[in-house]
């Protein structure tokens, strides 16, 4: 009888777990300047740019089988200048403070409200299957003992070269190995952005361009978490809402791209991962 007391009493708090993790995300970009006029204060510059808009903060609030994701602080405009005639516009780095990711693990879907060129979209898509291979390698995440995870996958990454005044867009086929490292300590499937399908919260994610570090955690908060999945924005799949930003990427590129001088032997050319 006392046996079966103990069992019930886990499953209800199994039931009942709730928590916040907190998230820094870091990217990787490749910029190179080819120019007899640029110099290593643009090149300083540039790289500030970037680093304002690829370095964020975000919020995970989970409980057993559903989260939300969402950034805690946005760090400067869409698009900025770094002087001397170059202007970085990164297309969709940003984001609207109220973007928010809903994550639903048991039905294996999402739902991303997302704000983008002043419009709303809501992003409703399946969760992708991901085959993780798990490893035995341990390491310690604050007080959480983590166990490592990966997986490869190939992905299609745009390569912009700007040369006076032609434009010329590459697309390379790259093999991405993703690191992950969970902590069964926290028995959720959750993880940063739409990382998810560990026997464990994930603490920290690594593809080689981007890096995602949980830097705080608060378990069971005496208030109730409550984790709604967004209803507003025009609803598209994931598919339909990436077309939808190409070619706004398109008209953005003819826009900026306009009005370069040709003959001024400046070229610069342009990596980002993810």
């Amino acid at each position: 009888m006392t046996i079966a007391f103990l069992i019930t009493g886990l499953n209800l708090n199994a039931q009942e777990l709730q928590g916040t993790a907190y998230y820094k995300t870091k990217r990787k970009v490749e910029i190179k300047l080819d120019s007899t006029s640029a110099t290593s204060i643009q090149q300083e510059q540039l790289n500030a740019i970037l680093k304002r808009q690829f370095e964020k903060e975000y919020v995970l609030n989970f409980n057993k089988t559903a989260s939300t994701y969402k950034e805690v602080e946005s760090l400067g405009d869409a698009s900025s200048s770094a002087g001397g005639g170059v202007r970085i516009v990164a297309f969709g780095a940003g984001g609207s403070g109220n973007d928010v990711l809903y994550k639903d693990t048991r039905a294996k879907t999402y739902t991303n409200q997302r704000e983008s060129f002043s419009k709303q979209f809501l992003i409703k898509d399946s969760l992708q299957k991901v085959e993780w291979k798990l490893e035995n390698e341990t390491k310690q995440i604050g007080n959480y003992t983590c166990y490592k995870a990966t997986f490869e996958r190939e992905v299609e990454r745009r390569q912009l070269n700007f040369n006076d005044a032609e434009e010329e867009e590459k697309t390379v086929k790259e093999t991405i190995v993703t690191t992950a490292w969970y902590t069964p300590q926290i028995p959720v499937s959750h993880g940063p952005e739409r990382h998810w399908g560990l026997p464990g919260l994930i603490l920290e994610i690594n593809d080689g361009n981007s890096v995602m570090i949980c830097n705080k955690i608060v378990m069971n908060p005496k208030e109730k978490i409550e984790i709604i999945e967004p209803k507003k924005g025009k609803k598209v799949t994931q598919e339909e809402f990436n077309e939808v930003m190409r070619k706004k990427a398109e008209e953005m590129s003819k826009i900026y791209g306009g009005g370069r001088k040709k003959g001024n032997g400046q070229s610069i050319q342009i990596k980002i991962g993810g």
